[in-house]
C-alpha cells in the first residue's frame, strides 16, 4: 500500500492556520471537502470528532492521525498538515502534535483503513523523516518527503 497514491498535493498544507485541537479538525475536514466536494464536510467532521471522544488520535512524538470512515466514498483519503508551533492534541506524551494524517476510508474497509493506519505509524518511527517535515519550505517538499518515506516503507 502506498500512503502517497492517496494524498492528493491539494490536500498537503504546509501551515495549519489553526490552533486547537477543534480547529485542526474543522481545517483539515474543510481541506478535504475542498477537494472532494461531494463530501459533507459537516458528516466528516462529526466523524473525526466522534473518534476523538472515543480517544485521541495523538500519538505522540509530534503527530497524530485523526480518522474515521465514511459511507459515501469509494476509496481511501488522505490529508496531511503541518504546525511548526505545534497544537495541544491530548497526546499520549502530553506534547503538542505538529504533525497530521487524516485518513477518511470507505466505511466497509476495515482492512484497508488498518493497513493505512499502520503505514503512517512506520512513516512516524523514522526520525530523520520528522526533521524533515519540521524543515520542509513548500507543500511540494512535503509531498517528495511522504513520497521518499513511502519508498522506504
Amino acid at each position: 500500500m502506498r500512503i502517497s497514491s492517496f494524498i492528493h498535493p491539494d490536500l498537503i498544507v504546509p501551515e495549519l492556520s489553526s490552533r486547537d485541537k477543534e480547529g485542526v479538525l474543522i481545517e483539515m475536514a474543510e481541506n478535504i471537502t475542498g477537494v472532494f466536494p461531494q463530501l459533507s464536510s459537516k458528516e466528516l467532521l462529526a466523524i473525526l470528532k466522534e473518534r476523538e471522544r472515543l480517544g485521541s488520535t495523538g500519538i505522540g512524538e509530534g503527530f497524530a492521525i485523526p480518522h474515521g470512515k465514511l459511507r459515501d466514498i469509494d476509496r481511501i483519503i488522505i490529508s496531511f498538515g503541518r504546525s511548526l508551533g505545534g497544537i495541544p492534541f491530548d497526546s499520549m506524551d502530553g506534547k503538542p502534535a505538529h504533525f497530521f494524517f487524516v485518513l477518511v476510508a470507505p466505511e466497509n474497509s476495515a482492512g484497508d483503513h488498518l493497513k493505512a493506519l499502520a503505514k503512517i505509524s512506520r512513516f512516524i518511527k523514522n526520525s530523520a523523516f520528522k526533521e524533515e517535515l519540521a524543515k520542509a519550505e513548500d507543500r511540494e517538499t512535503l509531498e517528495r518527503l511522504i513520497w521518499e518515506q513511502d519508498d522506504l516503507t
